[in-house]
């Protein structure tokens, strides 16, 4: 019997000592997750591109690199690769079109990330750039429109990587780049163009028409999941939704400004629609905050105007108001529209089409950080915000303007639900008279 109970107080205080282990250990876990704002996402990098000239000359700007596991915890000490588009990528540019590009105002991957897509807005070039290695490999100019202006606001790639489509804003065209990525083929299609300054839509009404569309700069093209559709946003209100594939491409859907409010810039699929914002930004319509909801499907040309009709979630054009960037979060069930005019985040919900919670940003991080554009990391766990310059080079500066440029990071709460700006991985181009030239817009996240 001694032998027993001796043996049994042997085994229960090495029980004891193992609980006490692990509870230790589980106590260093729960102390080493409170320190840290979260578990670390797949592989990425953050591009972001200060849009204003490189140092000392009057053309290029540069792209910031950031690797996603330095950007996500500790955003103000992570040390970015920088790229001067005043280099090789000018020089690409010069060889090929005779003019420097000016103004890298927008940013995207093709859908393998194996590609990088730059729209100068100023002078009309589209740049593709091997996005692993860094080189530019193509640089295309937009065509001559609307009194011989050619932009490039947004050139975004199909995905189904046969094709970008490009928003030639004062050229007051919508174009097509044709792709093959695998043979870095990239050619500008000008038989696929839609002229919207002097094009007549199905109904037979001219597609800039005043009181119908006043000013048909397109600004914003968000293509649908099935590379067939691209939703073009205008300036001056109203919206073009185009069957992209054929050639040249269709008009199928046309809304007019009381239907779709001016300066639509981004949006995102999900839940089986497609999310448009109207805002500010310019001064002939200086507030503006709307989202509407619009289906994929029953477009056709023999449709009447304005049909199939959008759903508005919500209307606050009020002083300061200025919706722009947007993203879904938590696999699409929240989407983040992000207003530069008031610094905050609208999130809706998805599935009902109402503002659940609205993110203020204004806080330790930065007293007025303006979000540009929005996009979250692999795994949903940040978002990732362009924050505008106190010289910015874009839209009205009544809702341009920001203190603190660079990447602004939010780590995602409540599943989407909310989040907590934390930190800025910032940017910074003084001139020669100790101004503060940065101004970071375009911005997107690449997959590793």
């Amino acid at each position: 019997m001694k032998y027993y109970r001796l043996n049994t107080s042997i085994r229960s205080s090495r029980l004891l000592m193992r609980r006490m282990n692990l509870l230790t250990a589980l106590v260093l876990l729960l102390m080493l997750g409170s320190a840290s704002p979260a578990l670390a996402d797949s592989p990425h990098e953050v591009w972001a591109i200060d849009q204003s000239n490189s140092p000392g000359k009057t053309f290029g700007g540069r792209i910031f690199i950031w690797q996603g596991n330095e950007i996500e915890s500790q955003p103000e000490s992570a040390t970015p690769e920088v790229i001067d588009l005043s280099e090789t990528v000018s020089d690409l540019c010069l060889t090929g079109t005779g003019v420097a590009p000016v103004r890298p105002h927008m940013l995207a991957f093709n859908a393998d990330q194996t590609h990088a897509i730059v729209s100068f807005v100023a002078t009309g070039h589209v740049v593709f750039l091997d996005a692993s290695t860094r080189t530019p490999l193509a640089c295309i100019r937009t065509s001559p429109g609307a009194g011989g202006a050619r932009q490039a606001h947004f050139a975004i790639p199909s995905p189904d990587q046969t094709y970008v489509a490009v928003a030639n804003q004062n050229g007051k065209l919508f174009e097509r780049i044709d792709t093959d990525y695998a043979t870095n083929t990239f050619v500008l299609n000008p038989a696929a163009t839609i002229n919207l300054l002097t094009c007549t839509t199905p109904n037979g009404v001219p597609c800039e028409l005043p009181g119908v569309r006043n000013d048909n700069a397109p600004i914003c093209p968000i293509i649908d999941s099935t590379s067939q559709l691209s939703f073009v946003t205008l300036r001056g209100g109203g919206l073009f939704v185009v069957d992209s594939k054929s050639t040249p491409m269709q008009i199928v859907a046309e809304y007019d400004r009381d239907t779709i409010h001016p300066n639509g810039c981004l949006g995102a699929e999900t839940a089986g629609k497609m999310y448009i914002d109207s805002g500010g930004g310019t001064p002939s319509n200086l507030f503006e905050a709307d989202l509407y909801a619009l289906p994929l499907t029953a477009y056709s040309p023999a449709n009447p105007p304005n049909t199939p009709a959008p759903k508005l979630i919500f209307s606050e054009d009020v002083e300061d108001a200025d919706t722009h960037g947007a993203t879904v979060v938590h696999h699409g069930r929240f989407l983040w529209v992000a207003d530069r005019g008031r610094n905050f985040l609208f999130v809706v919900d998805t599935s009902r089409d109402v503002i659940v919670n609205r993110i203020n940003l204004i806080g330790d991080a930065s007293n007025d950080p303006t979000p540009d554009l929005l996009f979250p990391s692999p795994q949903g766990t940040r978002v990732y915000m362009s924050l505008r310059g106190p010289n910015p080079l874009t839209a009205d500066p009544h809702v341009s303007t920001g203190s603190t440029p660079g990447v602004g990071v939010i780590k995602v709460k409540r599943g989407g639900r909310d989040g907590r700006f934390f930190g800025i991985a910032p940017v910074s181009n003084v001139d020669a008279s100790g101004i503060e030239r940065a101004d970071i817009h375009a911005m997107a996240v690449r997959r590793k």
